[in-house]
C-alpha cells in the first residue's frame, strides 16, 4: 500500500508541475488572499477572504503603526482539499453520477466555471458574495471560518485537467471500467494530492502576501476587485480555451519524467492490480519467456455481453473447457497488430483443435465503436474466425488477467493453470511450441503434425524503430505536433507542420473533435511522418482520402461504414517518409498505426 500510495503521489506531483497546471495558478493565488474592509462601529477591521464576502474572524489592528502577528490562515488548505475531493469523487464515479442525473457530460466543467465567475463577482461585490455564501453558514464544520473556501474549492476541482501520464491513464481506465476497489481510491486520492501541492503552495503565497505586505494591506480594496476580475478573466478564457495558447507555447519539460515512470517495472507492476483483484497470480509469469512456468490459477471469463461461435450463444467457461489446452487471446476487431496475429491464430485452430487446443477470443474494445455487437461479428466473418469470442465490452474479463496490452495471449494448461503470458506481436513460433508442448502433457500418445507457423502468410511486424502507433481522439491523443490543440466537442482550425518532425503527425484545415476521433470538414489534412514499411489508418464514413507521399505516385482509397484500418502505404521495406492525407468532409479518423 505504501509503495501504491508513494507512486500515486510521485505522479500528481509530476502532473502538478507541469504545463497544464499553469492556468490554475492564477486562480489558486487570488483565492488564497485575504482582504479587509472596513465594518461600522468597529475599532479593528474585519477580514474579508477571497471566497466573496466579509467573513467571520476579526483581526486586530491598531490605529498605531505596531507590527500584529497575522492570525493563522486555513483557506489555502480548505480550498485544496476541496479540489482533491471533487478531482477524486468525480474522476472516479463522475460519469456514474451524471448518468444517474440524467446530465451531460459537460455539466461538471460548467458548473466549476460558473462557481468561478461568482466568486470573482463576490470579491467585486461584498454584498453580492454575502449573498452567495449565505447557503453554506449552515455547515459550520466546513465553512466555520473563511465561509465559501471548501466550496470554491469543490468547482476548482471540476475545472483541473491534468495531462495524461501511466498514473492517471490507470485511474481513468478503473473509473470507466468499474472496477474501483481500495487501491485505486489510495492511487486516485494520493495522485491528487501530489498533483495539489504546487497549488497550496500559490495558495499559501497569495494568503502570506495579503497578511504580511504593507502596500498590499493599504491597497485591499483595489487588490480585492482586480483579484475578481482575473477570476472571471480566467473562467472566460477557460470556457473558450484560450488558455491553451499558453500550454502550446510551452514545451511538455516533465515528459522526460512521465516516461521514467511509465517504463519503470516497479510502477508497471504496481499500477497493473490497481485495475482490480483478479488474477494476481499472473504476475508470477514473465511476459514473453519462452519456458513455461506455474503461474497460477486461470481466471474465469466473466462480465462478457455477447459470444460468437458457441452452441445458441451460450458463454463459455474454462470450467466446461477443463482438460483442454486453452489459448486465451485479447483482441480489438480495429487494431492492426491484432488483424496481423490472427492468421498464425487460425492455423493453430485449424492443426491442434481436434488434438486439444481451444482457442478463445476475448474481444476487449479499445473504442466505442467496437462495443457493437454488429460491428464486432462483421469482423469476426471478415476474419474467418470459428473459434470462441466473447464480447468483453466494459473490460471485465480484461481486468480480472490484469492485460494491459492489444493482443495479449495467455496459454492455458489442461490442469485450468496459466502457464505462459504473451504481450503484442511475434515469437508466434515460440508460442506454437508451447502449445505443442503442453499438448503433449495433456496426452502423451497425441500424434501431433508438423509445426504450421512457417507457412502462415501474414504481415510482418515493424523492425526496431518503427513509428508508434499514434491516437487522434482526444482522451488518447498522441505525437501530435502542429499548431492547433485539441479540444473536444468543437470545430478547431489546425495547421499542418512545413516540415514535421520525425514520429508526430499535424492536422490541417478544421475538424470536429471527438473523445476518440476527429472528423473531417472541407479541406482537413494530416501531415506524418513516419518509419515504417506499411501504415495503416482507422476510419469511418463514406467518402475518400488521398495519399501523398514525395516521390511517389498519389493514391485516392475509398472509405465506406463502420470504423475500419485502411492500408494507406506499402512500401517495400521499412523507410523514412513524410506523407500528407487529404480528407473528404464527415470521415472520421482514429488511429494511424504501422508496420
Amino acid at each position: 500500500m505504501l509503495t501504491l500510495a508513494f507512486i500515486g503521489l510521485v505522479g500528481g506531483l509530476i502532473t502538478g508541475v507541469s504545463p497544464c497546471v499553469l492556468p490554475m495558478l492564477p486562480i489558486i493565488f487570488f483565492a488564497g488572499t485575504k482582504t479587509e474592509t472596513t465594518a461600522p462601529g468597529k475599532r479593528g477591521r474585519k477580514t474579508a477572504t477571497a471566497g466573496g464576502a466579509d467573513g467571520d474572524v476579526l483581526v486586530a489592528e491598531p490605529d498605531s503603526a505596531e507590527t500584529v502577528k497575522p492570525r493563522r490562515d486555513f483557506r489555502p488548505l480548505k480550498i485544496i482539499a476541496g479540489i482533491i475531493v471533487s478531482f477524486s469523487l468525480f474522476t472516479l464515479a463522475g460519469s456514474v453520477i451524471l448518468s444517474a442525473l440524467g446530465l451531460p457530460d459537460s455539466f461538471l466543467r460548467w458548473g466549476g466555471l460558473t462557481i468561478l465567475t461568482l466568486v470573482g463577482l463576490g470579491l467585486i461585490f461584498p454584498a453580492l458574495g454575502h449573498w452567495i455564501e449565505k447557503p453554506f453558514y449552515r455547515l459550520p464544520k466546513i465553512n466555520k471560518n473563511n465561509n465559501g473556501a471548501f466550496v470554491l474549492g469543490l468547482g476548482l476541482g471540476t475545472l483541473y485537467v491534468p495531462c495524461a501520464g501511466p498514473v492517471l491513464a490507470a485511474i481513468t481506465v478503473a473509473g470507466a471500467t468499474g472496477n474501483v476497489g481500495w487501491r485505486t481510491v489510495v492511487l486516485t486520492v494520493t495522485f491528487a494530492m501530489g498533483a495539489a501541492l504546487p497549488l497550496l503552495i500559490f495558495a499559501s503565497a497569495g494568503s502570506r502576501i495579503s497578511q504580511r505586505v504593507k502596500a498590499y494591506r493599504n491597497h485591499q480594496k483595489g487588490f480585492r476587485i482586480g483579484g475578481g476580475i482575473v477570476m472571471i478573466l480566467l473562467a472566460i478564457a477557460l470556457a473558450f480555451n484560450i488558455t491553451d495558447v499558453i500550454q502550446r507555447s510551452l514545451p511538455s519539460y516533465t515528459s522526460g519524467l512521465e516516461k521514467k515512470v511509465a517504463e519503470n517495472k516497479t510502477v508497471q507492476g504496481v499500477l497493473a492490480p490497481a485495475l482490480g483483484q483478479g488474477g494476481q497470480e499472473l504476475a508470477k509469469c514473465t511476459p514473453g519467456a519462452a519456458e513455461l512456468t506455474m503461474c497460477g490459477a486461470a481466471p474465469e471469463f466473466t462480465g462478457t455481453q455477447k459470444w460468437f461461435n458457441t452452441p445458441g450463444g451460450k458463454p463459455a467457461t474454462l470450467g466446461e473447457l477443463k482438460g483442454k489446452v486453452v489459448l486465451v487471446d485479447f483482441w480489438a476487431y480495429s487494431c492492426i497488430n491484432c488483424q496481423r496475429a490472427t492468421p498464425h491464430l487460425l492455423a493453430w485452430d485449424k492443426a491442434y483443435k481436434s488434438l486439444g487446443l481451444e482457442i478463445v477470443g476475448i474481444h476487449s474494445p479499445e473504442f466505442a465503436f467496437e462495443k457493437s455487437a454488429g460491428n464486432v461479428e462483421s469482423a469476426i466473418r471478415k476474419e474467418g474466425i470459428t473459434y470462441p469470442v466473447g464480447q468483453d465490452n466494459n473490460l471485465a474479463t480484461w481486468t480480472e488477467y490484469r492485460n494491459q496490452y492489444w493482443p495479449a495471449k495467455y496459454l492455458i494448461d489442461a490442469g485450468g493453470t496459466v502457464r505462459s503470458i504473451k504481450f503484442g506481436e511475434g515469437s508466434y513460433g515460440q508460442t506454437e511450441d508451447q502449445i505443442r508442448q503442453l499438448l503433449k502433457d495433456a496426452n502423451p500418445n497425441v500424434q501431433l503434425p508438423d509445426p504450421v507457423d512457417g507457412s502462415v502468410q501474414a504481415d510482418t511486424i515493424g523492425a526496431d524503430g518503427t513509428t508508434p502507433e499514434s491516437y487522434l481522439g482526444y482522451s488518447r491523443a498522441a505525437n501530435l505536433n502542429g499548431s492547433g490543440k485539441l479540444t473536444p466537442n468543437k470545430t478547431v482550425a489546425f495547421g499542418l507542420n512545413a516540415a514535421q518532425p520525425d514520429d508526430t503527425y499535424s492536422l490541417g484545415g478544421n475538424w470536429v473533435v471527438g473523445t476518440q476521433s476527429v472528423t473531417s470538414t472541407e479541406g482537413s489534412q494530416s501531415r506524418l511522418n513516419f518509419n515504417a514499411a506499411k501504415v495503416f489508418h482507422v476510419l469511418s464514413g463514406e467518402g475518400t482520402v488521398t495519399v501523398s507521399i514525395p516521390g511517389l505516385p498519389d493514391k485516392t482509397i475509398k472509405v465506406s461504414g463502420t470504423p475500419n484500418a485502411y492500408q494507406l502505404v506499402d512500401l517495400p521495406g521499412q523507410q523514412r517518409k513524410t506523407m500528407t492525407v487529404v480528407y473528404s468532409p464527415g470521415l472520421s479518423a482514429f488511429t494511424y498505426s504501422f508496420g
